[in-house]
């Protein structure tokens, strides 16, 4: 039996410029969102495009502009806290909304692993990155510096020096959420539980965590454990808290992981979640979720936020004009599960 003929050549560009009408260069531009073409005429080459089924040889595009067409996810944010065991968790929920979101805009996502050096950031060929909730002097950002590549943070920046644009994860707002819902379940002394670093989420929520204290007259307790510590780290930061000052009477553990830790941490106290001491934290992910008793959590819009940081981004390599410092996905959500509620709400 004779082997088969190669099939059909794919259609090229200057297929869709002859049955269009137009040059090559006018298709490229159409096609590419360049140059001063004709809306009109961008619909129609568009449409050509389509019916012949041409594809754009993406190899080729790079190597003429000199695009990696790749953005990467970074963070310094060590997987004991940012995933955990199951590697599902903050980081990769991130990850996955900025994968679909980048390409929706023809660019893939390059994900880097949580380390503390930055080092993979050297080798990956990449436009540009998005740093999740950067530390003070955070090496994934001076590894994109030293390489002039652009950058946005999700999350503030807390370098005194930094001027990224950032998406705002609104860190104090969502510590008052926590602590106004457990003053609202009858807590009379909340304490704090945050990481030992310097992430916007846990220098917000020690200033708001002051602000509350202060207004409602709460001893200030706030303790601080290793993120790389995770889980184990909040359990025995919470079992010390809780020696110390024995009239705590609900924790806001900031960091999912410490928060698991710090039920644990109750139990082997002698004292009961929610009834003795209520447990709640920021993330409500995978954790949360399947704690018991389940966490009480705030639902922080991370797909939303993904997508604006890519956006973000994404505006910054096209040097668009008009692109915002900061973007803010919706208003936080408190979902609020076993973990404390104390206070039933009328049927």
């Amino acid at each position: 039996m004779p082997a088969s003929g190669p099939g059909p050549k794919p259609p090229t560009i200057a297929d869709v410029a002859r049955v269009a009408g137009v040059s090559r260069t006018t298709v490229s531009h159409a096609l590419n969102g360049l140059g001063k073409v004709d809306p009109r005429t961008r619909e129609r080459i568009k449409q050509v495009a389509a019916e012949l089924g041409y594809r754009p040889n993406l190899r080729a595009q790079r190597l003429r502009h000199g695009q990696a067409k790749a953005i990467a996810l970074a963070s310094s944010m060590p997987f004991a806290v940012a995933g955990g065991a199951s590697r599902l968790g903050f980081y990769m929920e991130i990850a996955a909304a900025a994968a679909e979101s980048a390409l929706l805009h023809e660019y893939a996502l390059v994900l880097v692993p949580p380390v503390r050096s930055g080092s993979g950031l050297h080798s990956v060929d990449i436009d540009g990155a998005i740093v999740v909730e950067p530390d003070v002097d955070d090496p994934a950002t001076a590894r994109l510096r030293e390489r002039g590549l652009p950058y946005v943070a999700l999350g503030r920046p807390v370098s005194p020096d930094e001027q990224a644009p950032y998406v705002d994860l609104r860190g104090g707002l969502v510590t008052e959420m926590l602590l106004t819902h457990l003053r609202e379940q009858g807590a009379e002394r909340p304490a704090l539980i945050i990481g030992s670093g310097e992430r916007h989420s846990s220098v917000d929520a020690r200033e708001a965590y002051g602000r509350m204290a202060a207004e409602h007259g709460w001893p200030p307790v706030v303790a601080t454990a290793p993120e790389a510590g995770g889980e184990q780290a909040g359990y025995e930061r919470c079992a010390a808290l809780l020696a110390e000052h024995p009239g705590t009477d609900a924790v806001c553990a900031l960091v999912d992981a410490f928060a698991v830790g710090a039920v644990r941490a109750v139990r082997d106290s002698g004292r009961t979640v929610p009834d003795d001491v209520m447990v709640v934290t920021r993330y409500d992910g995978l954790r949360a979720r399947t704690c018991d008793p389940l966490l009480t959590a705030v639902d922080l819009h991370l797909d939303r936020a993904a997508a604006g940081a890519v956006d973000l981004l994404l505006g910054r390599l096209r040097g668009a004009d008009g692109v915002p410092m900061v973007v803010a996905p919706p208003a936080p959500r408190l979902v609020v599960r076993a973990s404390s509620l104390r206070v039933r709400p009328p049927a």
